[in-house]
């Protein structure tokens, strides 16, 4: 064999190391493919940062109260006895045991209700005369509601003065003024309750007192 033959060997090696190397490049994005993959996969599942289990739960925010749960803790209490489920009970069911649709057989929801200790007496505007009433509130909420009003009654109590001050002889004297003002009433304590905690929750204002002079 001459010596011109042998060179010919070499391109099949440097063929063989190039397709190794090939082999190998694939081999790295595949683990690379991969890596990202189950990143992106531990991500979704809030194994990693930026999660859903590293966003913040949400605030316990008041919830509306069932009559039918009201009437349960009544029969718990050892009053209103019976089984539950019966036709209209406490409002809240109808025939067959459905809801009863608002504003037929009664509202859906129970009421608590808080009156305040303290009446209000305030000047009413452009007016010699002054206004002094008895305020309670009601909510279709739990007990969060009358516990934040509670904790803020001394803001309340301020938001309340500051509507009656605005107030006018012609509202006071007359059924529909009255009605508007406790419409007011209830915009303001809600007001300061949305400022405070982020819920209002009150229903309605009703006076127990009212009294012009």
């Amino acid at each position: 064999m001459s010596d011109k033959e042998t060179p010919g060997v070499a391109p099949a090696k440097k063929k063989g190391k190039l397709g190794k190397i090939v082999v190998m490049a694939v081999g790295v994005l595949v683990l690379l493919g991969g890596g990202v993959g189950a990143g992106l996969y531990a991500s979704s599942a809030g194994m990693l940062g930026g999660g859903k289990h590293d966003e913040e739960p949400a605030k316990d925010e008041p919830k509306l109260l069932p009559k039918s749960e009201q009437v349960e803790a009544a029969a718990e209490g050892g009053e209103g006895g019976g089984e539950s489920g019966g036709e209209g009970e406490g409002g809240a069911a109808a025939e067959g045991g459905k809801p009863t649709p608002e504003g037929e057989g009664g509202e859906r929801y129970a009421s608590s209700y808080y009156a305040m200790e303290k009446e209000f007496t305030a000047n009413l505007a452009d007016s010699v005369h002054f206004v002094q009433i008895g305020v309670a509130i009601s909510t279709p909420y739990d007990h969060k509601v009358l516990d934040n009003l509670k904790t803020h009654e001394i803001a309340v109590r301020s938001s309340i003065l500051m509507a009656l001050g605005e107030t006018t002889e012609e509202q006071v004297f007359d059924v529909a003024g009255k009605k508007q003002l406790a419409l007011r009433l209830k915009k303001a304590i809600n007001d300061v309750l949305q400022q405070k905690e982020g819920f209002g929750g009150v229903g309605n204002v009703y006076f127990t007192n009212f009294v012009v002079q």
